[in-house]
């Protein structure tokens, strides 16, 4: 069931289901907490599930014109203590997993482990940037389209064709997120810090889960985070969507890693 936490004047909704140790459940940048629908009957059996619409995604609000991902990190660890939870592991999809590093980097005793899903530690490089400063600018110019041209490139290329249903329903989703919350992400992605040091860190269980067909993050590049490092590595066979793509095989790996 939605339930609704005030933060810095603003409404949060989230969602928790189960009892056990806390899960935190992170969706990424034009996603919100229903992405988790496919995972949480599961890991729900022997944990505390907590889904979040993260800053001004789903039905939260905008905190202002740029959210970083110590803004976001700091939202979640005053959700976590009105919940009365000290510690917890976190699952970050895509800008999600950023928001996780963010966490574990700011609040170390509260962080039991994390989970990059199509994600990474490394900063956004010069080329990036530049990326990210077109898509403010097409956002600013016309955000529905911005956001009907970029979902399906997330999605492997054969793939574009297979789960065109799928793709039509992430489409539908990501068009409730506002212009305002879109710029403010795009904006904080942008300066966000490098964080692979969390990666050696052996205090916390480390998983990260990359697609090798994904067009966002070049596996070939960012499987290289975890060299010489406890993290636990998974490679998956398709695209940015490993959720959508390779969904049983998300499902198990995270019932595991939970």
């Amino acid at each position: 069931m939605s339930r609704f936490f005030e933060y810095n004047n603003i409404q949060v909704q989230y969602e928790s289901t189960g009892k056990g140790p806390a899960i935190v459940l992170l969706h990424g940048f034009l996603e919100n907490l229903g992405m988790w629908e496919f995972l949480i009957p599961q890991i729900s059996k022997k944990n505390k599930v907590i889904s979040i619409d993260l800053l001004g995604h789903g039905k939260t609000g905008n905190l202002g014109y740029v959210h970083t991902m110590e803004d976001h990190a700091k939202l979640i660890r005053e959700l976590l203590k009105s919940l009365n939870i000290r510690k917890a592991t976190l699952i970050g999809h895509s800008m999600g997993g950023y928001i996780a590093l963010a966490f574990a980097d700011l609040y170390p005793k509260n962080t039991k482990g994390f989970c990059l899903l199509n994600s990474t530690a490394f900063a956004d490089s010069s080329a990036k940037k530049v990326s990210r400063e077109r898509a403010i600018k097409a956002v600013k110019e016309n955000h529905k389209t911005f956001i009907r041209v970029s979902i399906p490139m997330l999605f492997s290329k054969h793939n574009r064709r297979h789960l065109k249903k799928q793709i039509n329903e992430v489409t539908s989703e990501a068009l409730k997120t506002s212009k305002q919350g879109i710029i403010a992400s795009l904006e904080g992605m942008k300066i966000r810090e490098e964080r692979i040091e969390l990666l050696q860190n052996e205090t916390f269980k480390k998983m990260l889960i990359l697609g090798i067909n994904d067009t966002v993050l070049d596996i070939r590049i960012h499987k290289n985070q975890v060299k010489n490092t406890t993290t636990k590595f998974i490679e998956l066979r398709d695209g940015h969507m490993s959720h959508i793509e390779t969904t049983n095989d998300v499902v198990n790996i995270l019932s595991t890693f939970c």
